[in-house]
């Protein structure tokens, strides 16, 4: 990785959408040059894929909740069901396991405090292995979507 992987990479973070065409001219490479290194910024595992960034709100999920899930037990087999069913929940955008207390963080979307409610009760309290459920409520959104730092 040199510094004109990183150029490549910051431009892509702004603007996933452009062409090799126009990502080369941005970094100031040919075009050839550039495909190869994007190819190989691909292959080796630096670009895992591109996606379209979605504002929740305007496909009616205005409501979101960080959750701090505590384990009653952290056995392979317990963990690996949990994470197994937490990964079955759409609503769960994120999930990361922590080391200390609690054993996971989850960011969870809903439509609005009912549908929630009725997330909570029904998947998340069920979860395998959830001893406690802790929820934060989100007011908004001070960094999102940063691309990493070149």
């Amino acid at each position: 990785m040199d510094d004109m992987d990183r150029k490549i990479l910051a431009e892509l973070q702004q603007d996933g959408r452009l062409t090799v065409t126009e990502l080369a001219a941005r970094v100031r490479l040919s075009v050839s040059p550039c495909h190869r290194r994007l190819r190989e910024l691909e292959r080796a595992g630096a670009i895992r894929g591109y996606r379209a960034v979605v504002d929740p709100a305007a496909v009616g999920l205005t409501f979101e909740a960080l959750v701090f899930v505590s384990m009653r037990q952290e056995d392979r087999d317990t963990v690996a069901g949990f994470e197994r069913a937490v990964g079955e929940v759409p609503e769960v955008v994120e999930a990361q396991r922590l080391f200390g207390e609690p054993d996971y963080l989850l960011r969870v979307v809903a439509a609005d405090l009912a549908a929630y409610q009725r997330l909570y009760d029904e998947r998340l309290a069920t979860l395998p292995g959830v001893q406690r459920l802790t929820s934060t409520l989100v007011m908004k959104h001070v960094v999102k979507d940063r691309p990493l730092p070149a």
